[in-house]
Order: C-alpha cells, then sequence, then structure tokens
C-alpha cells in the first residue's frame, strides 16, 4: 500500500512534465512558425496598401485596402505572359532533369562502374561552380545558335544544376532497393532497362515526385540564367521582379513589387499543398532507408 501510495505522486509529475513539455514543444513550434511567415505576411499586407500607407511611421498592417497594386501593374509588367514562361522553364527542365538524373543515379547505383562513388562526388561538386562562371559561355553558345530568348534555352541551362542534384538524391534511394528485385525481373527476360521502368521506378515513386517537386521549385525561383538568356519572349517571374526593383528614378515601386511577389509565391504554395503527401512521403521513406 505504502508503494502504491508513493508511486502515484511520481507518475502525476511525470505527467504534468510530459504535458508541460509538449506544451513547449507546441508553443515553440507555432513561435517559430510566426517567425517565418512574418516577412509573407507582411508582403501581402504591403501589396494590399496604399502608397501613403506603406512607408508610414509607425507601420500599419492594413488601413485602406485596394487592389490597385495588383490591377495597375499587371499588364503594364505582361505578368501573365511570364507567368506561363515561369511554367513551361519550370516543368520542363523538372522533368527532363528528373530522366536523366534518375537514369544517371542508377548507373551509378547499380551497374558496375570504376570508381562510381568519385563519380557521382565529382559531378555534385559541380554545383559548387559559381553560376555567373556558367552564364556567360552559355549567352555566347546561345547566340551563336541562334536560340536566345528561347524556353529550350532556359531549360537546358536549369538543367545544368538540377541534374546533379536529382542524380545524387535518387542514387542514395536506389542503392536502399534490394538487387534482387531487378535480378529476379531479369531471370524471367526482362532488360535491364526495363527492370529499371517496370520495378524499380514504381518502388520508388514517392522519392522521385518529391525530387521532382524539389526541382521546380528551384527552377521557379532561378533568376541569373533567365536573366542572362531571355529578354521578353521567354523572360520568367523573377525577371519581372527584378526589373520592377529599379523600375523608375524614385526606386523601387514597393506596392506593385510586393503584389507580383504575392503571385509568384501562390502557385508554389498551392502546388506544395496539393502534393504534400506525396512530398512527405518520399522524405519520410528517404530518411528510414537511408
Amino acid at each position: 500500500m505504502v508503494t502504491t501510495t508513493a508511486a502515484a505522486p511520481a507518475t502525476r509529475g511525470r505527467s504534468r512534465h510530459g504535458r508541460l513539455g509538449r506544451g513547449l514543444r507546441i508553443g515553440g513550434s507555432i513561435a517559430a512558425t510566426l517567425v517565418f511567415l512574418f516577412p509573407v505576411l507582411w508582403m501581402i499586407s504591403t501589396s494590399l496598401k496604399l502608397p501613403r500607407d506603406i512607408f508610414a511611421s509607425p507601420p500599419r498592417w492594413l488601413s485602406t485596402v485596394t487592389w490597385e497594386n495588383y490591377t495597375s501593374y499587371f499588364t503594364q509588367a505582361d505578368i501573365g505572359p511570364r507567368m506561363v514562361n515561369t511554367i513551361i522553364v519550370a516543368l520542363g527542365s523538372g522533368l527532363l532533369s528528373i530522366v536523366a538524373g534518375a537514369m544517371a543515379g542508377y548507373a551509378l547505383a547499380r551497374l558496375p562502374i570504376r570508381g562510381s562513388g568519385l563519380i557521382g562526388g565529382l559531378i555534385l561538386a559541380s554545383r559548387g561552380v559559381p553560376p555567373i562562371a556558367l552564364a556567360v559561355p552559355m549567352f555566347l553558345v546561345a547566340r551563336r545558335f541562334n536560340l536566345t530568348d528561347q524556353h529550350i534555352t532556359l531549360i537546358l541551362a536549369y538543367c545544368t544544376f538540377l541534374i546533379p542534384y536529382v542524380m545524387w538524391l535518387m542514387r542514395s534511394f536506389f542503392m536502399a532497393l534490394p538487387k534482387e528485385l531487378e535480378e529476379s525481373a531479369m531471370l524471367d527476360g526482362a532488360s535491364r532497362l526495363g527492370a529499371f521502368f517496370r520495378i524499380i521506378v514504381p518502388c520508388t515513386l514517392p522519392g522521385l515526385i518529391s525530387t521532382l517537386i524539389f526541382s521546380i521549385i528551384l527552377a521557379w525561383e532561378e533568376l541569373l540564367f533567365a536573366l542572362v538568356l531571355t529578354n521578353r519572349n521567354a523572360a520568367t517571374i523573377p525577371v519581372a521582379i527584378a526589373g520592377m526593383a529599379a523600375d523608375t528614378e524614385q526606386g523601387a515601386m514597393w506596392g506593385p513589387l510586393t503584389a507580383v511577389g504575392t503571385l509568384t509565391v501562390i502557385p508554389v504554395v498551392v502546388f506544395a499543398l496539393f502534393v504534400q503527401k506525396w512530398l512527405i512521403k518520399g522524405l519520410a521513406e528517404g530518411a528510414t532507408k537511408g
């Protein structure tokens, strides 16, 4: 009886500590979320303000809501066509990179290539090259073949930094799978390529989709290559934002600038919410298998 009585306060103490720790974790998570979301919320708030309210002191969240920043500059800066260009380039470079990078990662993970780890490391190290060192040669080559301001040029340029990223990530997914999967398929008459598409790709589909998502997001926000290789026909949203930042002699037009920034963020957020199941599944499988 004494033992039971003594154990009860200890149990209640652990329960209180558990609730306290859980509350602290939840509170910390909420605080961290607000800190990271604050710039986004401030951008959205600024996009709905009148010019006099943007520089008001003390700052105001919203006093008079206006949609003028969205309507006035949307047609002037060709935001619609540039948004279409961004979608085309991001999807095209993401899909092309996932095909080439996945096959390269599979080759390094499965084929008997001497020094495959070193080769993969050197390919990944190419991402350490400053983009400006590649942008000028790419522009000269594109101009030589009359391919400047074309979607295909920008897609191929983006693949130069996306394929190493895809290859290295997918190599880890492929190495986590047992070799018996392909061997049994090839014993049944499938070729190496057939076993890859029929067996390996379905098994690593969450990893492929999560890698594709990250590739599209990286291509969506890229500025340097788009700024150097395009002029108007294939210019993307980041180019439009860069132009708006110094579009007038008075300086940046913060109202339209934040409006375009908000329109740029919305598709990425919607896309991430739409595919979050695949994204979380791919990350979770990568963490447990790796």
